[in-house]
């Protein structure tokens, strides 16, 4: 039986990342990077597709972890009948961008502990049984490309291919195991000190965690905050500076349904939140980074741009499943790559050009050719913004005029145009002056629906969207427009659900799947953020307040949020939802957060 998404932590290097269970299982791994094919795969299906299990023999009488405070290295104390242990959990910075380590570290705290360790390594997502090798510091273990070392101190045994070793431990005792990988064909790395290591892991995070910009008091909010920022950086690929939407795959909506996609890549609908959530934070140099991916990544033909684009800023992210998997309970399809990636979707022009306008406000490294990329997005543009698409939330049916899609267009002018007028950039500024009315105009009269009083999903349709909360806060029209309140109080009405937000009604939009999903976490940041532009601070704070309280124990959400079982669903953790929550708590923070910062084109705080 799958296990909750709740009980899982994150570790990772910025390279690639793993979930640890609370009973001290390793489920997920992908390695060397987030998109490669994972060596533990037990997350969608069972032990037998590959997992990495410390923990003490037998039934722990209690089980209690934390991040050691401002880190990614993850604490987990099991007590038992004879004693007590901790084990931590991290995976080793590394200026080798192949170089990918995990590390375990058992401590005896009182007592006596006898504790177990299973090993079942199966490379191409579980799929793939390596040769294992006994070696005088562990073993090698190596399946065609791949190889990894296990180095430990203990006695391992094989049997039923799979590794064991069973320990005691005693106050003061440490017993370490580290998992390096390497290419098959390259000669395996050095493993320094793990103690020393992680020494070094705690004290580098905590530095990075100085560097929060915050406000408020440091309590429990400050807390969740830089939680959500460590988690993004943890998702982003140090490399080239691209920030992962998930680190894993095909995690469903819907407990047993159908909708399970690969997160492992990076969307550009995230890119302008994504940057006022660094910015806010003082995170200069990662907004720095993820700002130069993008011009990477987009480089090329303007009616090439792509939702999506893999790690490195790759096109090709082709859809294939994965058959031997059952899936996280049991469900189906497994999916590696994603089909959205070749969707025709008109929201990213905005999403791209106003990251790049809000960079530039934020005073980041003028780039000419950063412009020159921007008017030349605006030429297709020009001619395509009519275009029927598929929308932000990548609806497999039909395509139509989405409101949100259109409203993007509009974004993508208008902030061309103020470019010209702030900061003296040559452009066609009156056509693009033109275009920008001519969008406004066109939203303003089939994009609202007078007998409902609000602005709908698409054209011709009476449906809502959770992603019409954007429209104060990208500037379309002030949050105190009846057409704005209006629209606020219709997806109050039509898309909550026990508190919480659907980005869309499955019985009222043809989406081109079978099955619901759950409410959807960005989107019910988005409804608070949109209290606070109306003035609605109590009801903000109410439902912020309600938000954090879906977070796991270690601070980490999905995407997704099923009311009824009340449990978290989807890709874990999801960057979108610690994005809302990192712009959301800004928000109430002070006067001007980033969803004024936004509308108004002010540069960020920090």
């Amino acid at each position: 039986m799958s296990k909750p998404l709740e009980d899982y932590g994150l570790i990772g290097n910025m390279l690639s990342a793993a979930l640890v269970a609370r009973d001290g299982s390793i489920d997920w791994l992908c390695l060397p990077h987030f998109d490669s094919p994972a060596c533990f795969a037990a997350l969608l299906g069972d032990q037998r597709h590959g997992r990495w299990r410390i923990a003490p023999h037998g039934k722990a009488a209690g089980v209690s972890r934390r991040y050691v405070p401002d880190t990614a290295v993850l604490e987990t104390r099991y007590e038992t009948a004879t004693g007590a242990a901790t084990l931590f959990d991290f995976m080793p910075l590394s200026d080798d961008d192949e170089r990918a380590d995990v590390v375990r570290i058992v401590r005896g705290e009182s007592g006596h502990v006898q504790m177990d360790m299973e090993l079942v390594l199966r490379f191409n997502y579980g799929q793939a049984v390596p040769w294992v090798r006994r070696r005088d510091y562990g073993l090698s273990a190596i399946a065609g490309p791949d190889a990894v070392e296990l180095h430990t101190p203990i006695e391992l045994e094989g049997h039923e291919l799979k590794t064991t070793a069973r320990f005691n431990v005693h106050p003061g005792t440490v017993v370490p195991f580290t998992l390096s990988y390497h290419r098959s064909h390259r000669t395996p790395h050095f493993v320094p000190d793990r103690v020393e290591s992680m020494d070094r892991t705690i004290s580098w995070w905590q530095e990075w965690a100085k560097r929060c910009h915050w406000e408020g008091p440091a309590d429990a909010r400050r807390d969740a905050v830089l939680r959500s920022l460590i988690t993004l950086k943890l998702l982003t690929f140090q490399p080239t500076g691209g920030i992962i939407a998930a680190p894993t795959t095909s995690l469903p909506e819907t407990l047993g349904g159908s909708r399970n996609w690969d997160y492992r890549h990076c969307w550009l609908r995230d890119s302008a939140l994504t940057l006022y959530a660094l910015l806010n934070a003082g995170y200069r140099e990662e907004a720095e980074a993820w700002r130069q991916w993008l011009l990477r990544a987009v480089a090329g033909h303007p009616d090439q741009l792509q939702i999506m684009y893999g790690i490195a800023g790759g096109r090709w992210l082709p859809e294939q499943e994965i058959p031997w998997l059952p899936g996280y309970a049991s469900s189906l399809p497994v999916r590696s790559g994603n089909g959205a990636s070749g969707q025709n979707q008109l929201d990213v022009y905005g999403e791209l050009i106003e990251t790049l306008y809000a960079a530039r406000v934020a005073d980041l490294a003028p780039l000419a050719e950063a412009w020159r990329l921007q008017k030349v997005l605006l030429e297709p543009l020009a001619r395509r913004w009519t275009e029927l698409d598929h929308g932000i939330w990548e609806v497999r049916g039909e395509r139509r005029a989405f409101t949100h899609s259109r409203l993007m267009c509009w974004v993508a002018f208008d902030r061309a145009v103020k470019a010209c007028e702030r900061f003296g950039l040559k452009g066609p500024v009156q056509a693009w002056r033109r275009l920008r009315e001519q969008i406004r105009a066109d939203i303003c009269e089939h994009g609202y629906d007078r007998e409902q009083g609000c602005f709908v999903q698409s054209y011709g349709s009476d449906a809502l969207d959770a992603s019409l909360l954007l429209i104060p806060q990208v500037g379309f029209l002030p949050a105190d427009d009846p057409r704005v309140a209006g629209t606020v109080r219709a997806i109050e009405r039509g898309l909550l659900r026990d508190g919480l937000l659907r980005r869309y009604s499955t019985d009222r939009t043809d989406d081109g799947l079978e099955g619901e999903e759950g409410v959807f976490l960005a989107c019910s940041f988005w409804l608070a953020d949109a209290y606070v532009m109306q003035g609605r601070l109590d009801d903000a704070e109410r439902l912020f307040e309600w938000l954090l309280t879906l977070r796991n124990d270690l601070g980490l959400l999905a995407e997704e949020y099923d009311v009824v079982r009340r449990r978290l669903v989807g890709n874990f953790p999801q960057g979108f939802s610690h994005i809302g929550l990192v712009n959301t708590a800004y928000n109430l923070s002070g006067a001007t957060g980033p969803a004024r910062q936004r509308a108004e084109q002010d540069a960020p705080r920090a």
